[in-house]
């Protein structure tokens, strides 16, 4: 697949995207250098240049963010492929590094991930996040879930391998299971090996409990780079560093809540500041200068004068 063409060229000090790389090929290059790559949530395209402006290497899109965002709506299942789609295309378009997509349960049966896979693929994902939950699905961490059966998740999987390979593309494929509250944790561990078995390229298991759990996860398919989550305020799984994720094993590390709960919190006191009859202090809004140097004013006269005429 070609490389995605964001709409400014990336710097020269990106650590992204190289130029003539599809996004997955550099996703694959990053995930197979040592370390826990971080991967911070976004939910829209801000968001998601400043994760690349931060200097880190991988965006994670997820869909409890953009439902949150983009509907003002609990990650419940409302959200749709087309909307994940959308957001995902104007997210891709901003920036220059891999982003991974949550593509849900893959918004209906086996003809569905195929679609949804390469969807994804035309939207700019590096990578996309399948999970075996059954329609409606759940927030992950919550109480309630269900999985569909094991030979249907392993299908699901297999139908989104041969998506890529018709689509003639290497997107990641990011195995995700639910299993672990809904039934246990040795049926996570079963089917996260009959992921990796199936074609996946990473593994994933939510809500685990333990820093003994993850350990037995990472034990299983040692050559699959496995993701962790680090649900921030009060998830089930326990937060670790980036030095401890990759002592146990993990290769990826996504934190999804926290942009879109700092900035939850954030237009809060603004908001209140304003209806108080003042602005917001300077030291939590950006000065105009700086507000427009992240979006890429600057940017952008600089290259619009190449294309000035003499008069």
């Amino acid at each position: 697949m070609a490389a995605r063409c964001p709409y400014f060229a990336a710097e020269e000090s990106a650590r992204g995207i190289r130029p003539g790389e599809s996004p997955a090929a550099a996703l694959r290059r990053i995930l197979a250098t040592p370390g826990a790559h971080q991967a911070p949530c976004c939910f829209d395209a801000l968001g998601a240049r400043l994760v690349e402006r931060a200097g880190f290497p991988i965006g994670f899109m997820g869909g409890f963010c953009v439902s949150a965002a983009r509907l003002g709506l609990p990650d419940v299942g409302l959200i749709s492929y087309g909307e994940m789609v959308d957001q995902g295309r104007l997210i891709n378009e901003a920036v220059s590094i891999p982003v991974i997509g949550d593509g849900d349960n893959g918004y209906g049966n086996s003809m569905n991930i195929k679609r949804t896979i390469k969807g994804y693929i035309n939207a700019g994902f590096a990578g996309i996040m399948l999970e075996d939950q059954v329609a409606p699905k759940a927030c992950g961490h919550t109480e309630g879930r269900k999985v569909i059966s094991r030979e249907e998740a392993i299908m699901h999987i297999k139908a989104a391998v041969d998506a890529r390979k018709e689509s003639g593309s290497d997107i990641v494929i990011v195995a995700r299971s639910d299993s672990r509250q809904a039934i246990s944790l040795d049926e996570a561990l079963w089917r996260v090996k009959a992921f990796a078995d199936a074609g996946a390229d990473v593994l994933f298991i939510d809500a685990l409990a333990s820093v003994e759990e993850m350990k037995a996860f990472c034990a299983v398919a040692p050559e699959v780079p496995k993701m962790a989550n680090m649900l921030e305020g009060g998830g089930k799984t326990p937060i670790l560093s980036p030095a401890e994720l990759e002592k146990i094993g993990f290769s990826l590390v996504v934190y999804p809540l926290s942009l879109v709960g700092v900035s939850m919190r954030a237009m809060q006191d603004a908001l209140i500041a304003i209806k108080d009859g003042s602005v917001p202090s300077p030291s939590v809004l950006p000065s105009f200068q700086e507000i427009k140097d992240t979006l890429g004013f600057n940017r952008h006269y600089k290259e619009e004068k190449q294309y000035q005429l003499d008069k």
